[in-house]
């Protein structure tokens, strides 16, 4: 794999019925003998309700627009990292990756390449199913708009309209990927030095092949120290504070 290009896409109720019994009336009927004490039903218990797969596991479900501007943020086996991402940097791109954190698809994935003074990347799900599901839900290119500068977040790509689920953090001013077509949509705007922790110690060691048909059992097997993405959620939008009116200046 060539530094320059470095980066690859990849590919990703049952329902309780309950019945009612209606009671008949019959009117002018002689009297009834007295009716035998009814045999006790035996009740067929319900079968149990079938797992509701995760929402990311079906890419065709996550298309929701994105705001204009939100932070995310990760919590990481080194500590947070907030993300403010700006849409209008890379729409189809900030899309995406709204889609993805909300959905609850960042859980538990490794920082499976850190290359110091580059970037880290990650995005390749622990689940081999779901990256699957992912492999072919690419992505159409966004322009660039953005310098790949310290701290940006870009989606990695294998080539034009490869964007899937893998990205990466900026360690540095990787200005040469602009003219690359990778373009950033957000930016750490807390925890950079979180970013800078990350352990780096397997580099580009780990192979991505083996991490999209085998998942987290992989990495962790043979790459017991890596860090990882637990868990990553959109932060509520800042309520923005009324701005008061100037006073009128007492003049003496």
């Amino acid at each position: 794999m060539k530094a320059i290009h470095l980066f690859c896409a990849f590919s990703l109720l049952a329902a309780v019925t309950a019945a009612k019994a209606e009671d008949t009336v019959t009117t002018n009927a002689a009297p009834a003998a007295p009716a035998a004490p009814a045999a006790a039903a035996t009740a067929t218990p319900a079968a149990p309700a079938a797992p509701v797969a995760p929402a990311y596991t079906d890419p065709s479900k996550l298309t929701e627009t994105a705001p204009d501007t939100f932070k995310a943020e990760f919590n990481t086996t080194k500590g947070k990292i907030v993300i403010e991402v700006t849409r209008s940097l890379a729409p189809n791109g900030a899309d995406r990756f709204y889609n993805l954190v909300k959905s609850g698809y960042f859980t538990d994935l490794a920082f499976f390449r850190v290359v110091p003074n580059f970037m880290c990347q990650f995005g390749i799900h622990g689940d081999p199913a779901v990256s699957a599901s992912w492999r072919e839900a690419n992505l159409q290119d966004d322009p660039v708009k953005a310098s790949n500068t310290r701290g940006t977040i870009t989606f990695a790509t294998a080539g034009p309209n490869t964007r899937t689920t893998q990205l990466f953090i900026n360690f540095g001013d990787n200005v040469f990927l602009n003219s690359q077509g990778f373009a950033p949509f957000g930016k750490v705007v807390e925890g950079m030095d979180v970013v800078d922790k990350i352990n780096n110690e397997y580099g580009e060691h780990p192979d991505q092949g083996r991490i999209q048909a085998q998942g987290n059992a992989y990495l962790k097997s043979v790459f017991p120290n890596l860090d990882y993405l637990k868990s990553a959620s959109i932060l509520a939008a800042e309520i923005a504070k009324p701005v008061e009116s100037p006073k009128p200046e007492d003049k003496k």
